[in-house]
């Protein structure tokens, strides 16, 4: 039956109970009304209201269960709806309710997925100007520095030496920022071995002990590919920022239907309130919806942190995949 339909048979009947024992009960109302007579008829309206309140919480009880399961649904996570069951107008609004989830989360990917190609081109762009402009320029300083070492009096040899150094600084620090806009391990060599320039990179620089284990030949798209070195990226960054750890585990394989990245460190780990609020993990969250993908953290304060990214095989997001 409607819900319509539901309210007035309910309203109804509790009217239609209400007259009855206005009709059949011992009771007479005079003119003026007295005390008593009051008195019977408040307790008679509050009898009605009561029916009418206890056969109407059950017509509404499932729209209050589907209220609270909307305000639950995380935005980052693609793929959760809410049950379609119940009466039929509660069924409806659910089967409403998700196919414009469908629509919002299709539409939101697809906008995503042109915001980070744009991102991208613009971190290639980024990175070929610095490494040709200013790391030519940082470079023919340093020639120059080098030039003028013959030729330098002696007592300014301490000045020629640290400026010598400062040059060559600024232009390891250049490529080093250029290598990390734009990963050209990944487009020239595939992402196994930009993982491990990745890995090796960050093991030299933070001076922590990093075990990898990278299966070759995962059936990956290139956006996969590109969204699993970012996320990488962004983990190992989290871990030489925060984490205080002394190892850190880096592992790509393919489980069952499911490809997986997991970064493990044994740092200190993250309070509960943190993980949302985190810039870093909702980035990472936010590039795994693009490619219809699960980003599961766990952390302990004191524990670590361990980062998975779980790409399914079947992945109706990445139609073009590379084997």
């Amino acid at each position: 039956m409607p819900l319509y339909w539901r309210v007035f048979v309910t309203n109804a009947a509790a009217m239609l109970l209400a007259f009855a024992a206005l009709v059949f009960a011992p009771v007479t109302v005079s003119a003026p009304i007295g005390f008593g007579e009051l008195t019977v008829l408040a307790i008679g309206l509050l009898g009605v209201l009561l029916l009418n309140l206890l056969l109407l919480r059950p017509v509404f009880r499932p729209f209050d269960e589907l209220a609270e399961a909307m305000r639950r649904h995380d935005p980052l996570a693609p793929g959760e709806r809410v049950p379609v069951d119940g009466e039929r107008d509660v069924a409806a609004l659910a089967q409403a309710f998700n196919e414009m989830l469908d629509r919002m989360e299709s539409e939101r990917r697809e906008s995503g997925r042109q915001a980070l190609r744009v991102l991208e081109g613009e971190r290639s762009r980024i990175a070929r100007e610095l490494h040709d402009e200013l790391g030519q320029t940082l470079t023919g300083a340093m020639l120059q520095v080098e030039g003028l070492a013959a030729r330098i009096p002696d007592n300014l040899r301490d000045e020629l030496d640290e400026l010598r150094e400062t040059a060559r600084s600024g232009t390891e620090d250049v490529r080093r920022i250029a290598r990390q806009l734009r990963p050209e391990a990944l487009e020239d060599l595939g992402l196994q071995s930009a993982l491990a320039a990745l890995a090796t990179a960050f093991g030299e620089q933070a001076q922590v002990r990093v075990e990898r284990r990278l299966e070759p030949s995962l059936p990956l798209s290139k956006d996969e590919e590109l969204v699993v070195y970012r996320v990488a990226q962004e983990a190992l960054t989290n871990v030489a920022r925060h984490a205080q750890a002394t190892r850190v585990a880096l592992r790509l394989h393919q489980n069952r239907a499911v490809t997986e990245l997991t970064v493990r460190d044994d740092g200190r780990g993250l309070s509960s309130g943190a993980l949302p609020s985190a810039h870093g993990i909702r980035g990472m969250r936010e590039r795994a919806m693009l490619i219809g993908a699960q980003l599961q953290i766990n952390s302990k304060p004191g524990r670590g942190t361990e980062i998975k990214l779980s790409i399914p095989l079947n992945n109706p997001e990445a139609p073009c995949r590379s084997h």
